[in-house]
């Protein structure tokens, strides 16, 4: 099967908001911290609406128009949505990571590293922060095999999810090697990504 990473087009808005929610079901249940389906409704059901969809589409629009501070990728399968990641400059020396996700049947495919890998080379010598729920341990590893680190102490996201701060410093002029993934290329130079 093969795998498309491309630039996410504004049209698209109407199934990344559906899948937004459907990542936080598949991923932030947490029982333990009283995080259940009820819960993730009310705080990331909202993406599933049409107002969600349409804040979705602005961010996509923003992404075409200016995509300096704006990153966000998704992976195709035909025309299947699987996946996606975004994220945005904050300030001149910070970037922030998120959301990101990919079908249970798109991971294993080296995706999600190709997806980093473009992010991290659209980022630059940024530094880099998220939150990861802290029983995603899937996700954490993932994030640390690519040079992230939890930097302080866990906080609860609205006052129940317990989440850990990760940071990817900013690398020194030493380390400003950017990745190398098989098969990979610059969209903006050379188009779309192709995995297969």
């Amino acid at each position: 099967m093969a795998y498309l990473i491309t630039a996410a087009h504004p049209d698209d808005a109407a199934i990344l908001g559906p899948l937004h929610l459907r990542n936080w079901l598949d991923n932030y249940l947490d029982t333990d911290a009283g995080v259940g389906e009820a819960w993730i409704r009310e705080h990331r059901g909202s993406s599933a609406t049409a107002e969600g969809v349409a804040q979705w589409g602005e961010f996509i629009e923003k992404a075409h128009r200016n995509p300096a501070p704006h990153f966000c990728r998704v992976v195709r399968s035909g025309t299947e949505i699987v996946g996606y990641l975004c994220g945005h400059e904050e300030d001149a020396e910070s970037i922030t990571l998120g959301p990101m996700y990919l079908l249970d049947h798109a991971q294993g495919h080296g995706l999600g590293g190709a997806m980093m890998a473009e992010f991290l080379t659209w980022a630059g010598p940024a530094r880099i922060r998220l939150g990861v729920a802290d029983c995603n341990e899937r996700a954490i590893g993932f994030y640390r095999r690519h040079g992230f680190e939890i930097a302080g102490e866990p906080y609860l996201w609205r006052g129940r999810l317990p989440t850990l701060p990760m940071t990817r410093e900013a690398p020194s002029t030493a380390d400003c090697r950017l990745p190398v993934v098989v098969g990979q290329a610059d969209e903006r130079q050379h188009g779309p990504v192709l995995l297969g």
